[in-house]
C-alpha cells in the first residue's frame, strides 16, 4: 500500500463506542454536535472608526447527540440517566470512532459528562421501523487522544 493511500482515511462504516468512567455504554451509529466555539466579546473604541476590538473570552461546547437502534446496552444508558434523580455526578467519558473491522479512527476524551436528554423509540404499527434511541450529553469540553 502506498504512503498516499495510508494517509487517506475516509472512515466508511464507522460506529462510535462510548464509555463513562470505565462503564461501556456500547456502540452508537451516529454522533453529532462535537462542536467548540470561541466566544468573542467586542469593544468599541471612541475615535476608532476602522474596526471594533474583538477579544476571545471562553470556549463554548455544544451538546453531543448519540443515536443507535435499541439493544442490550439500552439498559445501561437508562440506568445512567435515571441515576440523575438521586443527584448528579459529572463523569469522564471516552468516545471512540471505530471502523467495521474494530480498528480505531479517532478517540476523544470528554470532560464532565452529564446526560441531559434521552429519547426513546416511537411505537407505531402503521410504520414498521427500526426502534432507535438518542442520548444527549452536556460536557465541559473534549480533547483528542493520540
Amino acid at each position: 500500500m502506498s504512503q498516499m493511500t495510508q494517509d487517506v482515511d475516509t472512515a466508511v462504516g464507522v460506529h462510535f463506542v462510548v464509555s463513562i468512567d470505565d462503564t461501556n455504554l456500547g456502540a452508537f451509529s451516529s454522533c453529532e454536535g462535537m462542536t467548540c466555539e470561541v466566544v468573542m466579546e467586542t469593544r468599541e473604541e471612541g475615535g476608532n472608526n476602522a474596526y471594533v476590538w474583538q477579544f476571545p473570552t471562553r470556549l463554548k461546547y455544544g451538546n453531543i447527540k448519540l443515536s443507535r437502534p435499541l439493544g442490550a446496552n439500552t439498559a445501561k444508558v437508562a440506568q445512567w440517566v435515571s441515576s440523575m434523580a438521586a443527584g448528579y455526578e459529572r463523569k469522564t467519558g471516552v468516545i471512540e470512532a471505530k471502523r467495521a473491522d474494530g480498528s480505531t479512527v479517532a478517540t476523544w476524551a470528554v470532560i464532565d459528562m452529564v446526560p441531559v436528554r434521552w429519547t426513546g423509540p416511537s411505537f407505531n404499527t402503521d410504520s414498521p421501523k427500526v426502534l432507535t434511541e438518542t442520548l444527549e450529553i452536556a460536557h465541559h469540553g473534549f480533547t483528542v487522544k493520540g
